[in-house]
């Protein structure tokens, strides 16, 4: 293998003509610089070097060697001078994981600030339902992950992550037009106890809350629906599926279901950002950070 050293004491000879200005603008002994083209000369197995008196020629392998090293000393600056940039959070590539209604709502309008204050900065986005997200991250696949509290979220108190909190949204009821309670202003859930239900995947932080509100409500809600995907769920309630409870930001406009608030107290969906607590402090991860703070806030 070619050492790029090496080729930067050829390119110095080419230059400079002899060995001993070579040496002298690489900072070396005569003797070192000889030795490197020693050394390179065995890397490649051909002459590259011709000695003419006090001077030294390139011979034509040389010639064709030296029209590589320009090539490869240019990328080699090129890349010095991105690692530089990407050390002080000039440009750089985050990470970022997030449920499909978070991706819609806060993480697409980041990216598009993002890419007017930030435009050395590379958003990459997953969608990554539940637990998923969390996991991505402290696996370090993840730079930033969006998640839901719920029962098996980390503990507040957990050491890895810093948590940033983002927003609160309520539930609310989603009916079929014909459902008896359709007309209320508020949806009372225990006149829902004897209906089907359309609810998110187990897994889904989503059915831990809905779960937990039914049962507070005194019955356990018969599920045989089942997606992940809000607008799947109103066009099923729609269709006369069943009933269902969704955070109120992820009912798809416009919805053929009838949307209902529920009394006090409502269910809430609360997100936030969770970041590796080794990762906080990057200019990146925190530019992001800022603007997906800036875009909640308006939710």
């Amino acid at each position: 293998m070619i050492e790029v050293r090496r080729l930067r004491v050829l390119r110095a000879l080419a230059d400079h003509g002899t060995v001993t200005a070579a040496a002298e603008v690489l900072h070396l002994t005569p003797s070192a610089v000889s030795q490197q083209l020693a050394a390179l000369e065995s890397e490649v197995g051909q002459e590259l070097l011709e000695r003419r008196g006090r001077r030294v020629a390139i011979t034509s392998a040389g010639r064709l060697l030296l029209a590589h090293t320009d090539a490869i000393l240019t990328e080699i600056e090129r890349a010095e001078d991105a690692m530089r940039l990407h050390a002080n959070g000039t440009t750089g590539e985050v990470r970022v994981t997030a449920f499909a209604t978070a991706i819609s709502l806060l993480v697409a309008p980041t990216l598009t600030r993002l890419r007017e204050t930030s435009p050395g900065l590379d958003l990459v986005v997953r969608d990554a339902e539940g637990h998923q997200g969390i996991t991505q991250l402290l696996d370090g696949d993840a730079d930033i992950a969006i998640a839901v509290e719920h029962r098996g979220s980390p503990r507040p108190d957990d050491q890895r992550l810093i948590r940033i909190p983002l927003y609160a949204e309520p539930f609310v009821a989603v009916l079929p037009p014909s459902h008896p309670a359709a007309t209320h202003d508020t949806i009372e859930l225990s006149l829902l106890a004897g209906d089907d239900w359309v609810m998110t995947a187990p897994g889904n932080p989503i059915r831990d809350v809905v779960l937990l509100a039914c049962e507070q409500a005194g019955f356990q809600p018969r599920v045989v629906h089942q997606s992940d995907d809000f607008q799947a769920v109103a066009a099923l309630v729609a269709a006369g599926g069943g009933v269902s409870l969704v955070p109120r930001l992820a009912v798809p406009p416009p919805a053929l279901a009838v949307i209902r608030p529920l009394p006090e107290p409502v269910p809430t969906r609360r997100v936030y950002a969770a970041v590796r607590a080794g990762r906080a402090d990057h200019p990146l991860v925190t530019a992001t950070l800022d603007v997906l703070t800036e875009v909640a806030e308006k939710l």
